[in-house]
């Protein structure tokens, strides 16, 4: 298969978002079966398309495309003659030693391509605007939902519902309903408590409820709706990132949860609070809506 064949297997899976690792040969040492310049796409069930070497190279080829594919992360791989199965760090050089009677070495540059995190926002307020408008910029692929009835949220999204007292409970629930990776509520401590208990009481799973971050963001002072949104993506960022960064609890909010405020209470907090809460009527477990 030619470097072109491959290199067009890897633009249809990025444009499908299916994660995969352009492997590329950077240097041989003879006797080896790959050239420099030989590519593959490699995904973590084996090689799709393209030569990179032959079976005694491939075991740490795939162990190295795993891992790459797990955090994103760029290697630079070294595989020659050696104890079968050993691993040294050689500074920014993972080497492998393969124990074939052919001998011969190879370099290799894994290169992971994974899918490009998607944001939904929900809302139609100049908080969503905002937030629409910067996540391209940290790399988000993003979605407004204005219609919350009509729209089709994509499965494994991190959600924002920055309603802001319109139509809460009905952006909520869309975001539950769509199996997001994240769900973050732009509200105070205690109306986001208020609203996940109405939707506990109104049927909705209790751990998926639980896992809302309200309220959302991260504590940076803000107070114009481009500076929440800001603390908003900053959340938004560390949880893609797996981020085991914690932010402190503070007076206001008592839960540990982060805040789009800082400590002590500013502005952004009274205007939170001033945001109306829903009037729930009474029921006996049916809908709130």
């Amino acid at each position: 298969m030619s470097t072109s064949d491959v290199l067009t297997l890897a633009h249809r899976l990025q444009t499908e978002q299916q994660p995969f690792a352009l492997v590329s040969v950077l240097r041989v040492q003879a006797p080896a079966s790959a050239q420099a310049g030989d590519k593959a796409v490699v995904t973590a069930d084996g090689i799709a398309a393209g030569w990179i070497g032959g079976g005694c190279a491939q075991p740490a080829v795939m162990k190295t495309v795993r891992q790459a594919l797990a955090d994103g992360r760029a290697r630079l791989l070294r595989i020659s003659p050696a104890e079968e199965g050993q691993v040294r760090e050689l500074g920014d050089v993972l080497e492998f030693g393969m124990a074939c009677h052919s001998g011969g070495t190879l370099e290799l540059f894994v290169d992971p391509v994974l899918p490009v995190a998607q944001l939904v926002v929900i809302g139609e307020t100049p908080l969503a605007q905002a937030l629409a408008t910067l996540a391209p910029h940290v790399g988000l692929r993003t979605q407004a939902v204005t219609d919350e009835a009509t729209a089709q949220i994509p499965p494994g999204a991190f959600v924002v519902v920055a309603t802001q007292g319109r139509r809460d409970l009905q952006g909520l629930r869309a975001a539950l309903k769509s199996r997001p990776q994240q769900i973050f509520f732009v509200a105070s401590a205690r109306k986001g408590g208020v609203l996940k208990a109405a939707l506990k009481e109104a049927g909705e799973d209790a751990a998926a409820v639980d896992a809302i971050v309200a309220p959302a963001g991260q504590p940076i002072g803000a107070q114009t709706p481009p500076e929440i949104a800001l603390s908003v993506l900053a959340a938004v960022v560390a949880a893609r990132r797996a981020s085991t960064a914690t932010t402190p609890p503070t007076p206001e909010l008592g839960d540990g949860a982060a805040s789009t405020a800082a400590a002590p209470k500013g502005r952004l907090s009274a205007w939170l609070e001033r945001i109306p809460l829903p009037q729930i009527p009474e029921s006996k477990g049916g809908c709130c809506s």
